[in-house]
């Protein structure tokens, strides 16, 4: 029942934090918070070695298994399970709505009660997705966190937050209804080819079907994984929600539902449909390098600071489209790690926008210039984040990104090149904020007032955990290995890599070559007997 815990906690936070608004404005918050601090801890409890309640005779990687019928005149289960993946990720979960409270405790002011409730069914939705197994109970959730972040970008959003709120939601809708059509597609495909007609994961992995039927039913769900990804050319929603969206909903956007997308590609559109995401494979790895260049290319094209912010989301996320598509080892390891690290920099420096709006009145970076001086605190954890986002090595961006283009770079050089001038561009357009922001002069005079100890506290939390991972992030391998293993023996569609080269051939290429050495590969090169040895120099 811990799955249904982790789940029910912010859906009963939610609710309460409703009716305490009711009747005190201000206890709304603390009841989000401490709802979401006990599910951090109940979750932190699953990860850490020896707590986790690890259950034997499980198939595959799963650590938690709950499986019971919920509808079973059509085939439909209430199956819910986690693995190392999906443990990390309901941790980043948990910490960055944290992080989402602590940085809407001043700026909502209205309907408080109603906002918390959103943000707490928001992040039951998500958790709900990295746990459901059931694809009927997996599309119910994907639907559920859609509702409540289409209410905070319509209610508590900016100027032209209807705009961006309808947009979000006619983007995710459509490309839901496609993988609901999918899904039933292949609930149909798998009852005729078996006779038993289920939703349920691991029985529809190794479902028999055309090539054909795999391509459109691969389709349907990778749209819409796209979409929430998001990946070019399905990308156009993001920038007008992240803009107009209020701080907190821009943070669960960048730090947790795009990373929805990322994980439905590793769990269900590779391991349902391998061969079909084989032949598709050269064309999203293009894809992949476009939105990285295309990203980076329009981030320093704004002018708004947010929208900045926001298309680097663009590039960073094709970096793990691009791992996705690679599919061996390292590069799944790097994509989980820029996952989480785009996560929490990226939340970051939607923190730090909100904290300039709410000082400035502004986002404009041509209104800004010169702040370091009057707000030393706030250019310090800026210029962290930055360097975090450009790739810096230490940081754990740079881990993930350095990983996926090792990856990538046996399937396709080309590729691998172009994508790697998208870290070029991210210095670029990272400094570039710096630049505009905190250095220079100081055109307006403006006196504001640095980063309260709350700030402090929830940036200060994120560039740790940043840096941890970047000095070592073997905790994440080695949690989420065995879950990225299983997805790769279920479906093996990537072109093996080249061998690794063994410690003890290492260790020959670096010794100096004797002069026998040299005889016995001239020989071996001639075709001459053993007796037949000419002098080597």
């Amino acid at each position: 029942m811990i799955l249904v815990w982790l789940i029910g906690i912010p859906v009963a936070g939610g609710l309460l934090a409703w009716l305490a608004g009711i009747y005190w404005s201000g206890s709304s918050r603390w009841v989000a918070l401490g709802g979401l601090i006990l599910n951090l801890i109940l979750s932190l409890v699953l990860v850490l070695p020896g707590t986790g309640p690890i259950i034997p005779g499980l198939n595959g990687p799963w650590l938690i298994d709950m499986n019971v019928p919920w509808i079973p005149w059509f085939g439909i289960r209430f199956h819910l399970a986690a693995d190392g993946l999906s443990l990390v990720l309901i941790l980043l979960t948990n910490f960055l709505g944290i992080v989402s409270v602590a940085c809407s405790w001043t700026e909502i002011t209205e309907r408080t009660g109603f906002f918390y409730f959103n943000l707490m069914w928001v992040l039951a939705g998500i958790i709900g997705v990295f746990t459901a197994l059931d694809l009927f109970l997996f599309y119910f959730f994907w639907e559920l966190m859609m509702v409540p972040m289409f209410l905070m970008i319509a209610i508590w959003g900016h100027e032209n937050r209807t705009y961006a709120a309808i947009k979000f939601f006619l983007f995710t809708q459509i490309s839901g209804l496609l993988m609901l059509a999918a899904i039933i597609g292949l609930y149909f495909v798998h009852g005729r080819s078996t006779g038993t007609y289920t939703f349920d994961y691991p029985a529809l992995i190794g479902t028999v079907m055309s090539s054909h039927t795999s391509m459109w039913l691969m389709l349907g769900f990778l749209i819409a994984f796209a979409v929430k990804l998001p990946a070019f050319p399905v990308h156009c929603w993001l920038p007008d929600a992240h803009t107009e969206a209020p701080t907190a909903g821009s943070v669960i956007l960048a730090g947790l539902l795009l990373k929805t997308g990322a994980y439905g590609m590793l769990r269900f559109v590779i391991p349902l449909f391998p061969d079909a995401a084989k032949a598709f494979a050269p064309a999203a790895m293009l894809l992949a390098v476009i939105a990285i260049l295309y990203g980076a290319l329009l981030a320093f094209s704004q002018t708004d600071l947010k929208r900045m912010v926001a298309y680097t989301s663009v590039s960073h996320m094709g970096f793990v489209l691009l791992a996705v598509f690679a599919w061996n080892d390292l590069a799944l390891q790097g994509a989980v790690i820029q996952i989480i690290c785009h996560g929490l920099s990226t939340g970051a420096l939607f923190v730090l926008v909100g904290i300039l709006q709410e000082r400035l009145h502004t986002r404009d970076i041509n209104r800004m210039g010169g702040l370091w001086a009057a707000v030393p605190r706030m250019g310090g954890m800026a210029m962290v984040f930055a360097l975090a986002s450009l790739g810096l090595p230490g940081m754990g961006n740079f881990v993930g990104e350095f990983l996926i283009l090792i990856g990538a770079y046996p399937i396709s050089r080309p590729l691998t090149i172009l994508a790697a001038l998208g870290l070029v561009s991210a210095t670029v357009y990272s400094l570039w904020i710096m630049q505009q922001a905190f250095h220079g002069a100081d055109k307006e005079k403006r006196h504001i007032r640095d980063l309260s100890k709350r700030e402090t506290a929830t940036l200060g939390s994120m560039m740790l955990l940043l840096l941890w991972l970047g000095l070592y992030p073997q905790p994440v391998f080695k949690t989420t290995r065995p879950a990225l293993n299983h997805l790769q023996q279920i479906a093996p569609i990537a072109p093996q890599s080249p061998e690794p080269v063994s410690d003890t051939v290492t260790a020959r290429l670096l010794l100096p070559i004797t002069d026998k050495e040299i005889e016995k590969q001239m020989n071996n090169r001639r075709g001459m007997s053993s007796g037949e040895i000419h002098d080597p120099h």
